[in-house]
């Protein structure tokens, strides 16, 4: 079937955007890491459409998503909405895979609900985060804390810089999905919430080293700690070339935390693995929840 956007309500009283691919089987719900949005996963979804009933989300603050009038965007704020979500559409257990913030948010979800998951897949997020990848990303997220673009093939240039592995079909994905025109002066936009990006980036400068660990440190141990509660067939999906999940770090949690968890190393593919490497990437995932 052909992907349906449908509103529906988050905690707070937001309006999240759900991209509805296919409503048959075990529902899957995909969540996007920061900055990306529920298109970041379209080469991926037609593997398991016919399988799951998958439900790519825009989380609040991306996409087509409302903004939070307080810039709430917490990792528990994230939780609620997903909570929400499954409530609202009577889930009684799911597939979750998440990316980089949706991972972490995707792992503190199912420490709290167990019962909920029926499979779990975190793509290159952990608790630990590699010190190159955050400081890589707050730079990022520092320059271009509310630019504007005369074209969407203005951004798609951009782009081309911030992912430089990534396949041409997933940028232009990503500068199409990702922008809107600001009616005032006919320029492109990102749709994510500034206020976000210039939290993640320090403000207008880049955020300090250590100021950008601590964003992370306090979360650190109640996701380890709900990585231990998580029954569930667990796969930890890694970027060979990543400075996000360090090997160390992905070998903990499959191999001494998680009561079931599994191992794939995506080669040729950073962070960004789904978009680096899409084919290897849906093997290796497919692999997991199809059992093929």
């Amino acid at each position: 079937m052909e992907p349906k956007q449908r509103k529906i309500q988050g905690a707070d009283g937001l309006s999240l955007n759900l991209v509805e691919w296919s409503q048959k089987g075990v529902p899957m719900l995909l969540l996007h890491g920061y900055s990306n949005e529920a298109h970041i996963w379209d080469d991926f979804i037609p593997t398991v459409s016919s399988h799951y009933r998958v439900l790519a989300l825009d989380l609040r603050g991306h996409g087509d998503s409302d903004w939070h009038p307080q810039a709430a965007y917490a990792y528990e704020n994230h939780v609620e909405d997903i909570e929400a979500i499954v409530a609202s559409l009577g889930i009684e257990r799911l597939v979750v895979i998440g990316h980089s913030l949706g991972g972490r948010i995707a792992m503190l979800y199912g420490g709290q609900h167990p019962e909920k998951l029926a499979g779990l897949v975190i793509v290159d997020s952990a608790p630990e985060l590699d010190h190159r990848g955050t400081v890589r990303i707050s730079m990022e997220a520092a320059q271009n804390s509310d630019p504007s673009f005369g074209s969407v093939a203005e951004y798609e240039q951009m782009l081309v810089h911030l992912y430089p592995a990534a396949t041409s079909a997933s940028i232009r994905r990503m500068a199409l999905h990702g922008s809107k025109l600001r009616k005032e002066d006919g320029r492109w936009i990102l749709k994510m919430d500034t206020a976000f990006r210039q939290a993640v980036g320090g403000g207008s400068e880049a955020a300090d080293p250590e100021e950008i660990e601590k964003l992370h440190a306090d979360a650190k141990e109640s996701m380890w700690e709900a990585l231990k509660k998580i029954p569930c067939p667990t796969l930890i999906v890694r970027g060979a070339a990543s400075d996000i999940l360090s090997a160390e770090v992905a070998d903990r949690m499959a191999d001494e935390v998680l009561a079931q968890g599994e191992l794939a190393v995506v080669a040729q593919a950073g962070h960004s693995v789904m978009t680096d490497n899409p084919d290897a990437f849906n093997a290796a995932v497919t692999k997991f929840v199809l059992g093929e």
